[in-house]
């Protein structure tokens, strides 16, 4: 099972020319595919200002529910703290899945 394949250029996935074989032109790799490959993959990824604010929000509304639960309502430390839990992993489904389908897109 490949895993990279749908992620991979068509350029990375040509394996390189063993010692005495003839290469042709489609299989043999070229210095500006490995500078491309090392620039990318030593490229820091940037966030957007709106998904750091995104993740504060969410992280400070979690926060919120816990406190409102433990406090306010008085269910307990453990219920609240479970319940909030509950939340945030929804959450964080929630933002996989947008972002599964927004990859799905792009392509």
């Amino acid at each position: 099972m490949t895993v990279d394949r749908d992620t991979t250029a068509e350029s990375e996935r040509v394996a390189p020319v063993a010692a005495g074989m003839s290469s042709t032109d489609d299989t043999r790799r070229t210095e500006a595919d490995d500078t491309r490959r090392t620039d990318r993959a030593t490229a820091t990824p940037t966030v957007s200002t709106a998904t750091v604010v995104a993740y504060a929000v969410a992280g400070v509304a979690v926060l919120g529910w816990f406190l409102f639960g433990w406090l306010v309502l008085q269910q307990g430390f453990v219920d609240s703290l479970g319940e909030s839990a509950g939340a945030a992993f929804a959450l964080l489904l929630i933002v996989s899945i947008v972002g599964t389908v927004r990859r799905g897109r792009r392509r």
